[in-house]
């Protein structure tokens, strides 16, 4: 594991972890830009929350030396992200919520590639 996976994929955890726990304790500023992408604010906990927090578990699962579910978790976070911007297209919605999805989709689309690179070199 090489300095650039390691901060990259802390900052995934970082960022993911945050996201996870705003959204399981219905953090309000969160609500209106979820209100415009049409989720409903009783996803917030589950599937929203409860996934964002669980792919940043195992993402530090990865870096404790556990890579296969460290490679798995930032593979769901890469479709959780893809469902996210797909939704936000969807409705139209090009709010600063639509590019956080974005910011996180290249986030965890990185760490998964640096997963695979640095577990298969």
């Amino acid at each position: 594991m090489n300095t650039l996976h390691v901060v990259v994929t802390s900052v995934a955890i970082a960022a993911t972890g945050f996201s996870g726990v705003a959204a399981l304790a219905r953090f309000k500023p969160i609500l209106p830009g979820m209100a415009r992408a049409g989720v409903p604010a009783s996803w917030l906990v589950f599937p929203i929350g409860t996934l964002k927090t669980a792919g940043a578990l195992g993402l530090l699962a990865g870096l404790l030396g556990l890579a296969p579910i460290g490679t798995a978790a930032a593979a769901g976070l890469v479709l959780f992200f893809v469902c996210a911007v797909h939704t936000h297209l969807l409705a139209r919605d090009y709010s600063a919520q639509f590019a956080l999805a974005i910011g996180f989709l290249a986030l965890t689309s990185t760490t998964l590639t640096l997963n695979l690179t640095t577990t298969t070199a």
